[in-house]
């Protein structure tokens, strides 16, 4: 089991959703606190004054919003103003990328062969079209294997599926809702090997079950309540209890479920499908905020990210045991700061969603307050983060002497079999795509700019004594989109402190910044001293290089020994 070492949470808020009550819209994206904007409460009162609708359209519309692109992230304008996108589906064999306007009730369809915006289905039930300041967050968008199109409607408190057949909507009511939000704001969705449904609702201490053959369009025919042991949060106010995500695992015919009291409970659920039986994974202290779930298919063990730190982790099913992983530090662009300036201590990259590629099994997920989508090959424990081309101020605590701050606000992603991942810019009313190198074979243009390798890849180490790394970075070839002279940044990271900083213990590298021909090869060092009073057990360092588009870093094993 990794260190255990309790966390400062006084930096972020309650669980990432924007919750609508009492006529006021109360921003709750888990960001650190020095990001105000996204932070604070937008107090917009029920009658929809002028003064209000603006102050909305601004946060949430992306009304000055550009198509951005670097080399490997391409930005697309949705078709109508202030869509506010948040789920989406890559459907492979259909070539198409849906996804849901939670502001104007769209299901939308990016057609991948022609390259364009297809249908605008207008959802037959959508209330908050007529309430300029209303809207009702989507997170969940999956096609099943019939090609419908099912996602998750919080204000209604109901699935939906479109069906491609009967061109036709078909709405199922959840039999229960929330005292308190007057919804349980579902949140995950997915299917067994039989075609089922299963799902699960932010405020709501069940797993769900619609057996598809049984479901009625506008009833809840079908849907079964399967209560979940809460037993862990005894004491705590219910209101304060989230579920994050579902993934089920049809292989060994179980369902992982990710459950959370912020700053003071995390764990992970296990529900038996044959035995209808639940097993109980209590998180490290520091791990408080699970949310995205993904199953490595080879071995059955978990992949889940903790949104209330930089912390990824892999949950061992059999030994119980977890080990850490770190995003790099948050980018100083996103505080307007410079490459030289200190992070704000709370400047945490938040790893929010999560899925496994069906085309090489690798993890994905996205770093909501780190601006980038992320992937990490788990066989060459290698971490790749692709940096968004968009900041947005108003989403950012923004110094008025900086060009570029804040982010993008991508809160959902799919990855597709044809080697592209789709997400949503839910307050720049944009979806975004990366192109892997894979999918273009050798095409020396979509090749990453380099590759990172590090020996030792485990270390023991007393504390107070310094160990040596060495960083091999390999320049790949020029291409028309690479410089000929590529400058490069050496970055480190660790899970010694919740943000990836390396806290008290240190760490440098012998040279920081230089250019890379193509072709060529450089080794850099990296001295790192654990401090003397660093906990004894196992860490996890991140080395590698990074330019501003792409980063790529080597997990390194770290023993800590008295």
């Amino acid at each position: 089991m990794m260190h255990s070492k309790k966390i400062t949470f006084y930096g972020i808020l309650a669980i990432a959703i924007i919750v609508i009550l009492t006529g006021t819209y109360t921003t709750l994206f888990r960001s650190p606190s020095n990001n105000k904007p996204a932070m604070q409460s937008v107090q917009l009162v029920a009658n929809s004054n002028a003064s209000s609708i603006e102050q909305f359209k601004n946060q949430f519309c992306g009304l000055n919003s550009n198509s951005n692109s670097n080399n490997y992230i391409t930005e697309y304008r949705l078709p109508h103003t202030c869509e506010m996108p948040l789920g989406i589906a890559v459907d492979s064999k259909a070539g198409k990328v849906w996804y849901v306007s939670t502001k104007q009730g769209i299901l939308g369809d990016y057609n991948l062969i022609t390259k364009k915006f297809d249908k605008e289905i207008s959802i037959p039930v959508w209330n908050p079209r007529q309430n300029p300041i209303d809207f009702s967050n989507v997170w969940s968008v999956k096609i099943d294997p019939k090609g419908g199109v099912w996602f998750t409607d919080e204000k209604q408190n109901t699935i939906w599926r479109y069906s491609n057949k009967s061109l036709g909507f078909d709405m199922y009511k959840i039999p229960e809702r929330s005292p308190v939000f007057g919804t349980i704001s579902p949140v995950s969705l997915d299917f067994d090997s039989k075609g089922n449904l299963y799902f699960v609702g932010i405020h709501s201490s069940a797993l769900w079950f619609g057996n598809v053959t049984q479901m009625k369009n506008n009833t809840s025919d079908g849907i079964i309540k399967i209560p979940m042991p809460m037993n862990s949060f005894k004491g705590i106010d219910p209101k304060h209890i989230s579920i994050g995500s579902l993934a089920v695992d049809n292989k060994r015919n179980v369902i992982w479920i990710s459950v959370s009291a912020f700053a003071s409970e995390g764990e992970i659920l296990r529900y038996n499908i044959s035995s209808r039986t639940f097993g109980t994974f209590v998180l490290p202290e520091q791990l408080s905020f699970p949310v995205g779930l993904a199953v490595d298919d080879s071995n059955g063990n978990l992949w889940a990210s903790d949104h209330g730190t930089s912390i990824f982790y892999m949950l061992d099913t059999k030994s119980h045991n977890v080990t850490m992983f770190s995003t790099s530090n948050a980018s100083p662009k996103i505080y307007g700061l410079n490459k030289s300036s200190s992070l704000p201590e709370d400047a945490y990259t938040l790893p929010y969603w999560m899925e496994k590629a069906p085309d090489d099994g690798s993890i994905w997920f996205n770093e909501h307050q780190g601006n980038k989508i992320a992937r990490f090959d788990s066989v060459n424990n290698t971490l790749y983060e692709y940096w968004i081309p968009t900041q947005n101020r108003l989403w950012g605590d923004c110094p008025a002497s900086s060009k570029t701050c804040g982010i993008a606000n991508v809160l959902q992603f799919s990855r597709g079999e044809n080697g592209q991942t789709w997400f949503t810019e839910l307050s720049e009313n944009k979806l975004g795509s990366i192109i892997s190198p894979s999918a273009y074979n050798n095409n020396v243009n979509y090749q990453l700019p380099f590759s990172v390798s590090a020996s030792p890849k485990e270390l023991t180490i007393k504390r107070g004594q310094s160990v040596e790394i060495k960083v091999n970075i390999s320049r790949t070839k020029v291409s028309s989109t690479t410089p000929l002279n590529m400058d490069i940044n050496m970055v480190s990271s660790g899970t010694f402190t919740p943000s990836g900083d390396l806290g008290n213990s240190t760490g440098s590298f012998s040279e920081q910044s230089f250019s890379l021909e193509p072709m060529s090869t450089k080794e850099i060092s990296f001295i790192f001293t654990p401090s003397v009073d660093l906990e004894r057990g196992d860490y996890t360092l991140m080395l590698g290089p990074q330019n501003d588009a792409i980063t790529i870093m080597k997990a390194v094993k770290v023993h800590i020994v008295d």
